[in-house]
């Protein structure tokens, strides 16, 4: 299924664009433009006011989902148990079935030996519940240990949210990303990216493009991957839409270029079905 994330509203949901140009984006608001771009799944991903709300604006904001017929998937840093704990609460107020995280939060950095310790003690509770926790690929966990530390735990609620573009900051190849994590994804993060000369043409930067433009080969991760293909008993990898678009100078350019951006990934995906 195709899904949007936080991260496709990035700036939408920022303080820096007024709220006349479409900024401070509600998460009601968030499931509202999803909702009227004919996408029913959103993934609430790192967004702060989440875990600030009361009990009362939660069952609201699920209330919300629901009456839009917008399933809702959950993601946060961190893998301490009250943490893990925590998102299980709150996936139960979504009726979310996926939590998206990282080993590393802002202010945890285990070693494998503890991160293993952690999830073991976590995923009893996510096996009863039949949530599935998702560890993403990024550049501070190497590609290989991450798969090791999942295939040592070997949980059927434990796998990978594949995203394969931040991994090149550790100097692995996309590519080899998705073929090593192939067989334990369940949940994949869409966007493309670039490397653009620096002015003066002294050095690159490595950020976003619309998707289809970059170097993201999605086919191959289509076609490796397969999240598409639900077999007997297994459930659908979902595809959520982010980017990573950097300020475009103005804040009328860069929420038009963020919303043009989401729609374009939207037919892209819908283009390869």
């Amino acid at each position: 299924m195709i899904g949007l994330g936080t991260y496709a509203f990035f700036w939408q949901h920022s303080d820096r664009v007024p709220a006349r140009l479409g900024g401070s984006l509600s998460l009601v608001g968030a499931f509202e433009a999803t909702r009227a771009l004919g996408v029913d799944l959103f993934q609430i991903c790192d967004y702060a006011p989440l875990e600030a709300m009361s009990d009362a604006e939660l069952t609201d904001a699920a209330a919300a989902a629901r009456d839009l017929g917008i399933a809702v998937e959950l993601g946060t840093k961190g893998i301490e148990p009250d943490r893990l704990a925590r998102f299980l609460d709150l996936a139960g107020v979504f009726e979310a079935r996926l939590v998206r995280s990282m080993l590393y939060s802002p202010d945890t950095r285990p070693t494998l030996a503890q991160a293993e310790e952690w999830l073991r003690a976590a995923l009893p509770a996510y096996e009863a519940s039949g949530v599935d926790l998702a560890l993403e690929t990024y550049e501070q966990v190497a590609t290989a240990d991450l798969v090791g530390l999942i295939e040592r735990i070997d949980s059927p609620r434990l796998g990978i949210c594949l995203d394969p573009a931040n991994v090149v900051a550790r100097l692995e190849l996309p590519r080899d990303c998705v073929e090593a994590t192939a067989a334990h994804v369940k949940n994949v993060h869409v966007k493309d990216f670039a490397f653009a000369r620096q002015a003066g043409w002294v050095g690159f930067t490595y950020g976003g493009a619309p998707m289809g433009e970059g170097l993201h080969d999605y086919p191959h991760l289509l076609d490796t991957v397969r999240p598409r293909e639900i077999g007997a008993g297994e459930r659908e990898v979902n595809e959520i839409v982010e980017h990573w678009l950097s300020w475009q100078a103005d804040p009328e350019t860069t929420v038009r270029t963020e919303r043009e951006w989401t729609r374009r990934t939207i037919e892209y995906l819908r283009s390869t079905t």
